[in-house]
């Protein structure tokens, strides 16, 4: 049983630093010609109705209880409504490789605000790694820092900014709050509707005169995938994987989902891969290994 959830665990953390690797790509062509608030309420509201067809098939649709209500209402307006789209729509402004380097800094943010309301224990090791991880995700974007202090890259950068604060609080929050039974789906079913309807209704106000006709299939394909991969099936899993380990380690996969991005600017978009980039790569799984070297024998892995 023990093995079986080590592996399940261990499933779970590859899910979503692979898919929510891709999701950087994936933002930057669909906003390419559909306004960022029609991208993610799209996207919350296609989750939203995967998650019910599943529910009605499994009979699981079910009133949730205000109390649960309430907490999932806050949890979707920080992970979703706040972090997912700021971040979509600080994309429409600044490169996905300098979203992905900013990004990285709520490993940190998490660890910290962990320590500060007692949900992860002060370590020096838990803060040596974190803070090696982040130089080498720094040192692969060294050469363009200079981009944070162009004008025209400040309002995507203050988006981004509360996009970061809104997941990192909400990761704790969940953390805090994960010894409570729930049904992971029913959960994420009740946010993403929360989330669709605030941001559609975003995307009304602030979209002017957004035409269908201007949207390419490719940007509406994105959209598509990250809401069935990158919304409901990898929202489960880091729920999940919530519930077996710190919320600073499940964070680190920021560093894992930065490196994915740049691989994948590389594929498809003929970014080069330097000597800087294997240098950086050594450093952030240095990071990794210094941070996660041993497991904390107050968070034992579940066995179910």
């Amino acid at each position: 049983m023990f093995v079986r959830a080590n592996l399940k665990l261990i499933v779970a953390l590859l899910v979503v630093a692979i898919v929510w690797g891709t999701t950087y790509l994936a933002i930057r062509m669909a906003v390419e010609t559909i306004p960022p608030w029609y991208v993610t309420g799209m996207r919350q509201t296609i989750a939203a109705l995967v998650l019910l067809v599943y529910l009605l098939f499994k009979n699981q649709l079910q009133w949730i209880g205000w109390q649960n209500f309430k907490r999932n209402f806050l949890l979707s307006m920080l992970m979703i409504v706040i972090a997912n789209g700021f971040t979509t729509y600080a994309e429409k402004s600044i490169p996905s490789g300098l979203t992905a380097l900013l990004t990285s800094l709520s490993p940190l943010i998490i660890f910290l605000g962990g320590v500060m309301v007692k949900v992860q224990k002060p370590s020096l090791k838990g803060f040596l790694g974190v803070l090696i991880g982040f130089s080498g995700v720094a040192f692969i974007f060294r050469h363009g820092l200079q981009d944070l202090f162009n004008p025209s890259y400040k309002t995507g950068i203050m988006f981004l900014s509360i996009a970061i604060l809104g997941w990192s609080t909400g990761t704790i929050y969940t953390k805090k709050h994960a010894h409570k039974p729930s049904n992971i789906f029913l959960n994420l079913f009740y946010q993403f509707s929360f989330a669709a309807i605030v941001q559609l209704f975003l995307a009304v106000i602030f979209s002017d005169g957004a035409k269908v006709s201007d949207w390419s299939t490719k940007s509406f394909l994105s959209v598509v995938y990250m809401a069935v991969f990158g919304s409901v099936i990898t929202y489960y899993f880091y729920s999940y994987a919530l519930k077996h380990v710190s919320a600073a380690k499940v964070s680190i996969l920021n560093y894992f989902n930065t490196i994915i991005a740049l691989f994948l600017g590389w594929l498809v978009l003929d970014e080069k891969i330097t000597f800087d980039f294997i240098i950086a790569t050594a450093l952030i799984i240095l990071g990794v290994f210094i941070t996660n070297y041993k497991p904390n024998k107050n968070e034992p892995l579940a066995e179910n």
